[in-house]
């Protein structure tokens, strides 16, 4: 092939999935472009810290630390064989081009075939006192202590729903970060129901039963079945309230860590104009994706968290399929035995996935009871209150139109913290099931951008 002919294959995204994406287009002779928002690869589980900072791989990353160290090295030997673009905000996409911001300046960058590695943020569940200072997500409180090696100053709660609570209370506690509590919603009766699938990655489960031992040994407080958490203070939160068993309960904290689970970042996916279908599982709209990783669009291919939360090794593993099928689709060798192995390896991490969802759900409920005072939307300052009078006054019984009526989800997020809530609340007011009220569409830009780089993309498009 000459240069003219060969394909530009970009892959969004260097956290598991890219890294294997990429090694594996690599090992096809191919060289892919990588980019990244972040500066180093490895993305949110196996995050590195900045150059110069001085910590053991064992210290960062505990258990998982052989993992991070084997993706790293792979990341650093394809490095002369990649187009690699770190600190690179892919702010849209369009069919064949995307816009990206780097340096603070707009460029773009054509593509042929795409891989969309774009992982997972926070579920956010809105409680009272969720905006104050000091409260913070359960990714905030970890990318700090790994890209920085900080941790939440004081005396600090942990609470929400996922084995998340206890793994970053776990990491927390060995920083030597002052845990009070852990706070789970999950009842005991879940975690019974959900074990005969936990079972079927027993050192998994092993990992997650010794950080609830350890935590125990250290005198933190382990309290399942917590309900109607709210958050105290004024300028700062200095309390956490709970009822747990219709008895309140009160503990006097510093700062706040909360999380309930990860939803998938999905708005380039969205830009790209794949179709979406709400997944039960995840409870979220994901874009459509077949075994081999290809979405509804020639040409795009989707893995790891971006497409439905499995974790590190299921991204590993998608991103390897998902690269083998693009190599399969451009006529190339392809190791089609592998890659049904693979495919295997993922079916059963999906069940040990159902596993954790019976074991933990998504405590929704607590949107769809909450006070009309309760902000859901903090960019736009709207409340539960003003979601439900769109409904009764306005007849609203989509998400869409109810954005366009009371502004949720248009600030800075573009949802990403307020949507899932904002649509549990639309279902219960307009007495719906919450696929009938469909998704908020992806909007570029996808995540905040300067005013003078959203100009020089309008100039490069010429006159109309």
């Amino acid at each position: 092939m000459n240069d003219a002919s060969l394909p530009q294959i970009v892959i969004i995204g260097a956290g598991p999935a890219g890294v294997r994406a990429a090694q594996t287009l690599v090992q096809a002779g191919l060289r892919p472009i990588v980019i990244d928002e972040n500066s180093r690869a490895g993305g949110q589980i196996y995050r590195q810290p900045p150059p110069g900072f001085v910590r053991s791989p064992k210290t960062l990353y505990g258990f998982e630390a052989a993992k991070a160290e084997a993706l790293h090295a792979s990341f650093k030997q394809l490095l002369p064989q990649i187009d690699y673009r770190p600190d690179t905000l892919v702010w849209n996409c369009s069919p064949d081009q995307l816009d990206l911001l780097h340096a603070q300046r707009h460029t773009t960058q054509r593509y042929s075939h795409l891989i969309l590695c774009t992982g997972a943020l926070d579920r956010v569940m809105p409680f009272p006192g969720w905006t104050l200072p000091g409260v913070y997500t359960l990714g905030a409180a970890q990318v700090a202590l790994k890209a920085q090696g900080c941790v939440l100053n004081g005396r600090v709660v942990v609470a929400g729903s996922g084995p998340l609570l206890y793994l970053l209370a776990y990491q927390y506690a060995k920083a030597g970060a002052d845990i009070v509590a852990v706070l789970d919603t999950a009842r005991v009766g879940d975690k019974w129901r959900g074990l005969p699938q936990l079972l079927r990655q027993p050192l998994t489960l092993a990992k997650g039963l010794y950080f609830m031992a350890w935590l125990r040994l250290k005198g933190i407080a382990l309290l399942d079945s917590v309900q109607e958490i709210a958050a105290a203070g004024t300028e700062q939160v200095t309390s956490l309230r709970w009822l747990r068993h219709g008895k309140a309960s009160e503990i006097a904290c510093d700062a706040i860590a909360t999380g309930f689970g990860l939803r998938s970042e999905t708005q380039l996916a969205d830009l790209a104009g794949c179709r979406f279908l709400f997944d039960q599982l995840n409870q979220q709209w994901l874009p459509e994706r077949d075994a081999a990783g290809r979405s509804s669009v020639a040409g795009v291919y989707l893995a790891g968290d971006g497409n439905g939360i499995a974790g590190a090794d299921a991204a590993e593993l998608s991103g390897r399929v998902a690269a083998l099928s693009l190599l399969e689709d451009l006529g190339l060798p392809a190791d089609l035995s592998q890659r049904s192995q693979l495919q295997n390896a993922l079916a059963a991490n999906q069940q040990f996935r159902r596993g954790l969802e019976t074991a933990f759900p998504t405590p929704v409920h607590w949107a769809r009871q909450c006070t009309d005072a309760l902000l859901i939307c903090r960019c736009e300052e709207i409340t539960a209150g003003q979601l439900r009078h769109s409904v009764a006054q306005d007849g609203s019984r989509e998400i869409n139109r109810l954005k366009a009526l009371t502004r949720v989800g248009m600030g800075r997020c573009q949802g990403r913290i307020c949507g899932a809530a904002a649509a549990e609340i639309l279902a219960q007011a307009s007495a719906q099931e919450l696929p009938s009220v469909g998704r908020l569409r992806g909007q570029s830009p996808v995540k905040p951008i300067p005013v003078s780089a959203a100009l020089a993309a309008e100039q490069s498009k010429g006159p109309a």
